[in-house]
């Protein structure tokens, strides 16, 4: 309300409370009337008659302090809602509980109101106080819903700078890999060595280098989910210990080797079954040989497409499955809505509609590089099989490789034994025929 428009109102409402007859004056309408009191008397009372204008004037500043509590109700409603929808991400009970509280109550409120409006109850008895109160709550409750939506805009910036960072990381990658594969082409004229492939050519080489493509995606994926993480707020710390327990990382970059853990753990489980379960099945040797192919036949379809495409196109397939699959179980629930707010990711990979996000692309595509290593070590007589290596065990190079040097440089233990003990395997090993693939391990 302006200031013009309050002076009048309130030049009017003291007009109304004030006026009495000067010396002298008439009251056309007015006199001394008989009223009965509570004891049963008759008194005589004088009455003053009734401005048409101040009275308008005094309904006009009462309905103007009723709109304005109306209005403040309002706001304490979309305040106490903007509260309800932060406390989703990340998921605060008590902040909910308390802002669906307020929201219950101010609708009790209007209710209220409501009902005051339509029986025409809408007396104040100190109407200009009660105006200037519901426009400072207004304002407050406008100031909680922008502080909000602020703080809301803030983590929506932090969660696409995170995936700026990403894509600027992945991009840099994309850079080595095409000046490497240049380089390749220049010095022997072919891009990989696996365009040209077949059955009959294969060879334990073709595993290896595809094996350190498959983790490098790993890898790149892993960053991806560290950096949703600490996005989320979550205790870097305290996850890295869920994941591996009593281990003391020698450095904190050290944190992101358990996460690598955790994700091949999900995604190899099953690698030694054809496919990708723990059911045992007999088969004949002509069976043998004809699974070689099917699983060669699938390796070279997958091979040279994006794996979103390939989603798309074929959204039944094996490999569809396997992913439907592995995104349950790598990503609770609970770490999906904590990162997105929401589990759209979920329900889209749950009914064969795959989401385009930076997120899932990732997944997808080191999905497909585990996917295709998996077929490729079935297409191998012997097949390629996959180990880890236990907690505690001694460190061989035969079969390891550690990813941390400081034990080489510590001196022994109490028990006069030098030589490293594994702390957990990170990235698994394979072995077919005489040929290993070492386990990359955290030493200890």
């Amino acid at each position: 309300m302006d200031t013009p428009m309050k002076g009048r109102f309130a030049s009017a409402f003291a007009k109304v409370l004030h006026r009495r007859p000067g010396k002298g004056e008439v009251i056309p309408d007015g006199g001394l009337k008989k009223i009965k009191t509570s004891d049963g008397e008759l008194k005589d009372v004088l009455v003053f008659p009734k401005d048409d204008e101040d009275e308008k004037l005094q309904n006009e500043v009462i309905t103007e302090a009723f709109l304005a509590k109306v209005f403040a109700s309002v706001s304490a409603i979309k305040a106490a809602y903007a509260a309800l929808q932060q406390a989703q991400s990340p998921y605060d009970p008590e902040l909910i509980q308390s802002a669906d509280d307020l929201v219950v109550e101010e609708m009790k409120t209007l209710a209220e109101m409501r009902q005051c409006f339509f029986k025409k109850q809408l007396d104040e008895t100190s109407p200009e106080t009660t105006l200037a109160e519901a426009e400072i709550q207004e304002m407050k409750n406008l100031v909680k819903t922008y502080e909000i939506t602020g703080k809301k805009l803030d983590n929506q910036v932090k969660l696409k700078d995170s995936e700026i960072m990403f894509l600027r990381e992945k991009l840099k990658e994309e850079k080595k890999e095409i000046k490497l594969l240049e380089n390749r082409l220049d010095s022997s004229g072919s891009l990989s060595g696996l365009e040209e492939l077949h059955l009959s050519t294969l060879c334990p080489n073709h595993f290896i280098g595809f094996h350190k493509r498959t983790v490098k995606s790993i890898r790149s994926f892993v960053r991806l989910l560290v950096v949703e993480v600490e996005s989320a707020e979550w205790d870097l710390e305290a996850a890295a210990s869920t994941i591996v327990p009593n281990v003391v990382f020698w450095k904190r970059s050290h944190r992101s080797f358990a996460f690598e853990s955790f994700v091949c753990r999900e995604m190899f489980d099953g690698f030694n079954d054809p496919y990708f379960s723990n059911s045992k099945s007999a088969s004949s040797l002509t069976n043998l040989e004809k699974r070689r192919e099917e699983f060669f036949a699938r390796f070279m379809e997958l091979k040279s497409a994006k794996a979103t495409d390939y989603l798309a196109w074929k959204p039944k397939s094996a490999f569809a499955k396997f992913c439907c699959f592995k995104y349950s179980k790598l990503v609770h629930p609970k770490l999906e809505e904590s990162l997105f707010g929401n589990l759209d990711q979920r329900n889209q990979v749950n009914s064969g509609q795959y989401p385009e996000t930076p997120f899932f692309s990732a997944f997808a595509e080191m999905a497909k590089r585990v996917w295709l290593l998996h077929c490729l070590a079935f297409s191998f007589l012997p097949v390629a099989s996959v180990f880890q290596v236990s907690q505690g065990s001694k460190f061989s190079e035969l079969y390891m490789v550690g990813l941390n040097d400081e034990p080489f440089i510590i001196s022994p233990n109490d028990t006069g034994d030098s030589q490293p003990r594994v702390a957990f395997t990170v990235i698994p090993g394979f072995k077919f025929s005489s040929t290993i693939v070492q386990c990359q391990v955290y030493l200890r």
